[in-house]
């Protein structure tokens, strides 16, 4: 039996999550005001974060998530949604003020830092959604598949018939007390 977060969990629009691939433009600002945090050594600071924020690339398909990063030393890393143990969303205060998030999955490296992170997305949480729905196997669906499952069974007609046959069985249950 699924309970209300699992099927909000089935309910992930796979379809948006497949669409993201970079970051959104509001890190960079992140990255601004980290970067003033080193006052003197803005510059120091900034230049690496910029080269970060250009080439952060992240990639989602059917069997797990890729992320890239760098010019000179390139990262990149590939998680099977198989290997991923836990999933966790961090905000600072900054991160808040900017309506963005970080998603960090860990795998069982046994390591206590998280194995990716996936930073600078206001859709943080359809991620985690999203990253927890497949590494539990649920089914994702489209919005469009999602609209046509909500369209095809009204859900006043299921309450309803589920009323009527409520109502037959307490009176099938009076009518045996009385004989």
């Amino acid at each position: 039996m699924h309970n209300d977060k699992d099927a909000h969990l089935s309910d992930v629009d796979a379809q948006h999550i497949f669409a993201l691939t970079r970051p959104d433009d509001k890190l960079l600002r992140l990255y601004v005001i980290y970067s003033l945090l080193a006052n003197v050594g803005f510059l120091f600071a900034f230049i690496p974060l910029y080269f970060r924020f250009k080439t952060l690339r992240y990639r989602f398909d059917a069997e797990g998530v890729s992320v890239a990063h760098g010019i000179l030393w390139r990262k990149e890393s590939y998680l099977t949604y198989a290997r991923i143990q836990d999933i966790h969303v961090s905000r600072n205060i900054f991160e808040r003020w900017l309506g963005l998030g970080k998603v960090e999955i860990q795998t069982a490296s046994g390591s206590t830092s998280a194995g990716e992170s996936i930073e600078g997305v206001k859709e943080y949480n359809e991620i985690r959604n999203f990253l927890y729905a497949r590494m539990r196997g649920h089914k994702l669906t489209t919005g469009v598949d999602v609209a046509t499952e909500a369209e095809a069974v009204p859900v006043d007609a299921v309450l309803a018939g589920i009323r009527d046959e409520l109502r037959a069985i307490r009176e099938l249950a009076e009518a045996k007390r009385h004989v």
